[in-house]
């Protein structure tokens, strides 16, 4: 057993490989076009519920309370725009008054009293030639939050809700951008997704945070995806706003609040401080928690100029304390400078998750030439970290890329067994590979049994990265790690294999030799030694398979092997007498059996402030390292 003094500098060889490329936010990706598979990944569980184009209907759900003037502009702006002949339905809900509590009682109440009959007078009034228009004037104040939500339960797949709040502005043009945009993005199979849950209309500038980052977006994007809700010109899809509404309906019951801390840079550091402020007044919180935990996508426009259509006053009330004025120049014919109603296909537009980070939804590596394009298209990072879930519970995996997503490890690409939970990873935007086709894309094996389906890809995994000059790291799921900064000690650069005695852990450094020894037939040994009962017998109960076949035979063809101080670097929490709520000094990883029972293992986490998941299985942040693109 080496030392510690000894075996430090080689450990942080390879872990420093695997930290390294945490400094960076770009992650393995294919460009959009050439993205694996996705429209068979379409085929397998993104179906769009409605393939063909009914009339679908669409209703404006305007949501108001005391501002006459900003009712009047807002409706009418609506009435202007241009809906051809299509029927569009009109529906305002006004909020009551709150209870008059002053020393002028009387005379406020009459005020009140008096604004609010005039607005209904004025809605009454008010000439809608486009559809059903339809008043609910509120009998006691329910504030914002009741108002959004209980303004609409679709009665169907194909109804729509366009939300605006008192104080916005749409451009005349508005309807046939939403008209176009459902279209193509709701009942065109090929750009269908239940990631999308509608799209806003109004101009993003910033990424919200303490004191927000500006947005920045190529000229030549017009539209994008960002998970962020944008409430001043809202579309909503029936089946998400549905599906929140529930999730809403038990969360609520149950007592949870939708807390969701983050980084100095995340909006939901902002979001949780405004919820614990304003309590149940306000229903954003709800619906990004919401978001947050099903990885869906809102769809944005970027028409550059300060140009949107749809602008908020942003006048006093709830969300101002005083009148700021328009934030965006509406759109109308004569400033229009392109084709409002181009929509490329949603696959290749960009996607951003809170943080604006880009997200690359939907990729599924299916064969040897799909992985090489993947690690072609890196740039800055030369190690790709190979994470196998086979044996690992789905609540263990979402944990394991919370804590990614806290050390900021971006390059690793998931191996498992095809499965609904990884092809919804795919859709989140993990990488993930589909073992049987990948498997099937070899040629040389067939009609094996899963440990020998796993053994042959990881083999062939790192022989893709050493002929792209790619270093590999290969970890089981049934560990994390504690720490992200060991990259900057001094490395040793005399081994190119370091692996783990019972764990399973592999790093394999891209050099020549290593690259001449993995070739075909050195797989084919590896994964011969699958079901040999020889090599079987002399395996421990702790000792993992595909760590020790490699070892073992690169060992026999001269290669020099440097073994991990599992004893001082690794905390095993399999012992019944390991307990406690402090991480031990000194350790860099957390390791169990996959056999173990995964309510213990959660509990084990949990006592060590290792369990980073909600109610939901979501993370219970959102990690910000900072603000690029």
């Amino acid at each position: 057993m080496a030392t510690r003094k000894q075996f430090l500098p080689l450990l942080l060889l390879s872990l420093s490989a695997l930290f390294l490329f945490s400094h960076y936010h770009s992650s393995l990706h294919l460009p959009p076009s050439h993205s694996p598979n996705r429209d068979n990944l379409n085929s397998l569980h993104l179906k769009n519920p409605n393939p063909t184009s009914p009339a679908f209907t669409l209703t404006i759900k305007v949501l108001a309370f005391d501002r006459l003037d900003s009712l009047t502009r807002c409706l009418g702006s609506i009435a202007d725009a241009d809906y051809g002949n299509d029927n569009v339905n009109l529906h305002v809900f006004i909020d009551h008054f709150k209870e008059v509590v002053s020393q002028n009682a009387s005379l406020d109440l009459d005020s009140k009293l008096d604004n609010s009959h005039r607005i209904l007078d004025f809605v009454d009034k008010f000439h809608w030639a486009f559809g059903e228009k339809l008043l609910h004037y509120r009998t006691a104040n329910v504030g914002l939050q009741a108002q959004w939500l209980e303004a609409w339960w679709p009665s169907s797949d194909n109804e729509f809700a366009f939300v605006v709040e008192d104080d916005l502005e749409v451009s005349p043009l508005y309807y046939k951008f939403l008209k176009g945009l459902i279209v193509n993005y709701y009942y065109n199979v090929s750009n269908y997704s239940p990631s999308v849950y509608g799209a806003s209309l109004q101009r993003p500038r910033f990424v919200p945070g303490k004191h927000g980052n500006k947005m920045h977006l190529d000229s030549e994007t017009r539209l994008f995806l960002y998970q962020l809700v944008g409430t001043w010109g809202q579309l909503l899809f029936p089946k998400p706003w549905k599906e929140f509404r529930l999730w809403y309906d038990i969360h609520k019951a149950k007592g949870f609040k939708p807390l969701l801390q983050g980084m100095m840079l995340s909006y939901m550091q902002v979001t949780t401080g405004w919820y614990k402020r304003m309590g149940e007044r306000i229903w954003t919180p709800w619906f990004i928690k919401f978001v947050h935990s099903r990885g869906y996508f809102n769809i944005y426009t970027n028409f550059l100029h300060e140009r949107a259509l749809s602008t908020s006053h942003r006048d006093a009330g709830v969300n101002y304390g005083k009148t700021v004025g328009p934030d965006s120049k509406l759109i109308d014919e004569s400033s229009l400078d392109f084709d409002l109603l181009e929509m490329h296909p949603l696959n290749s537009l960009k996607w951003y998750d809170f943080c604006f980070n880009e997200v690359l939804p939907d990729r599924v590596i299916r064969s040897l030439d799909e992985l090489g394009s993947v690690l072609h298209s890196v740039r800055k990072q030369d190690t790709v970290l190979l994470v196998s879930l086979y044996r690992v519970s789905e609540k263990a995996t979402k944990n394991l890329l919370c804590h990614f997503g806290r050390l900021n490890i971006r390059n690793y690409i998931l191996l498992g067994p095809k499965t609904k939970f990884m092809l919804d990873l795919a859709r989140r935007g993990h990488l993930v590979i589909d073992v049987d086709q990948f498997l099937n894309s070899i040629r040389a094996y067939k009609s094996v049994g899963e440990l020998m389906k796993e053994v042959i890809v990881k083999a062939y995994i790192i022989k893709q990265c050493l002929e792209l000059k790619f270093s590999s790291w290969v970890v089981d799921g049934n560990m994390l790690f504690l720490e992200s900064n060991l990259f900057f000690y001094s490395v040793n650069l005399s081994c190119d294999i370091y692996a783990g005695n019972t764990s399973e852990i592999l790093f394999v450094r891209s050099s020549s030799s290593i690259k001449k020894t993995w070739d075909d037939g050195f797989i084919y040994k590896v994964a011969s030694m699958v079901n040999s009962s020889s090599d079987r017998d002399s395996l421990s109960s702790e000792t993992t398979e595909f760590v020790y076949r490699v070892a073992k035979l690169l060992e026999q063809n001269g290669h020099r092997i440097k073994r991990i101080d599992e004893h001082n670097l690794i905390m095993k929490i399999d012992s019944s007498s390991t307990s406690g709520t402090t991480l031990e000094d000194g350790k860099k990883i957390i390791l169990w059996s996959s056999g173990r029972n995964a309510s213990s293992i959660q509990k084990r986490l949990a006592d060590l402030g290792m369990w980073i998941l909600d109610e939901d299985s979501s993370c219970t942040a959102v990690f910000c390292h900072g603000y690029s693109i």
